[in-house]
């Protein structure tokens, strides 16, 4: 009998933040095709929950975040499962997401576990923390994302490098490299997350979500359609209700209440 998908992944929303959490801390939170089932399943529904406006993702216990793909899956995938993709399809959901996520890494980040942090838009660790591309040790390579968005993220020879060696990499040395963004006591990591959150929360959600969008899309495009994409968005928000309460806050020296103008943008 299959495990039921809302076994395998958690959601607690509460005060604007789902945190989302890979539940299977007897295979260090590995994930399998009922664990991309059920994330896929709740991007959707935490998409359209107006209620959330930051996800945070970490795994069950205090040894990993996500140890990887189920190596008893993984030994019977065929090349038609390679072309299929599927755990790269739900990662570009994560990258895609219209709201802003957070990895916050707790323990083991190998293979899959590695990929689906790289597929948020902010990490940040505990110092138990330790990111791995191991696949090439099993025969087979990154193909969630991984070889693209750690290039990305660290440069092609240091990517490259982690890739072909499938070394370790602890948590200082990531954030070195710019990997992630913060390292905290395991005991502060979810503390650490819950602040960053807050701190994009305070701000404009339209303006939160469409500098999310240019940043995103303008990386894979040339430098001219990039900026063109920075102005056609900075566009929408001149004419927002959003940026009138923001300025009009500055210049009366009070907090804005972006959510209040955010409701007059949804009513126009």
């Amino acid at each position: 009998m299959s495990p039921d998908p809302s076994d395998v992944l958690t959601v607690e929303v509460a005060d604007g933040i789902a945190l989302v959490t890979v539940n299977r801390p007897e295979v260090r939170n590995a994930i399998n095709a009922t664990v991309l089932q059920a994330l896929t399943r709740t991007l959707e529904e935490l998409a359209a929950d107006d209620a959330v406006q930051v996800l945070i993702f970490t795994g069950a216990g205090d040894k990993a975040f996500v140890a990887g793909a189920d190596i008893n899956e993984l030994a019977v995938r065929t090349p038609r499962d390679g072309l299929k993709a599927t755990m790269q399809g739900v990662y570009e959901k994560v990258e895609q997401f219209p709201k802003p996520t957070i990895a916050a890494v707790n323990g083991y980040a190998f293979g899959g576990g590695h990929e689906l942090a790289l597929a948020c838009d902010i990490r940040v660790a505990s110092t138990n923390a330790q990111f791995a591309l191991p696949e090439t040790g099993l025969g087979i390579m990154p193909a969630a994302g991984g070889t693209q968005r750690l290039a990305k993220l660290v440069g092609l020879g240091r990517a490259t490098e982690i890739i072909l060696t499938g070394r370790r990499v602890k948590a200082d040395d990531a954030l070195a490299m710019g990997l992630v963004t913060n390292v905290v006591e395991p005991e502060q990591l979810l503390d650490t997350a819950r602040e960053t959150a807050n701190a994009i929360m305070a701000k404009g959600p339209l303006a939160i979500q469409l500098a999310k969008t240019v940043v995103r899309h303008g990386f894979d495009v040339d430098h001219q359609t990039g900026i063109l994409l920075e102005r056609l968005a900075q566009s929408v928000l001149y004419s927002s209700a959003e940026k009138a309460e923001g300025t009009n806050a500055f210049l009366e020296k009070r907090s804005p209440d972006f959510q209040g103008a955010a409701q007059k943008d949804v009513n126009k």
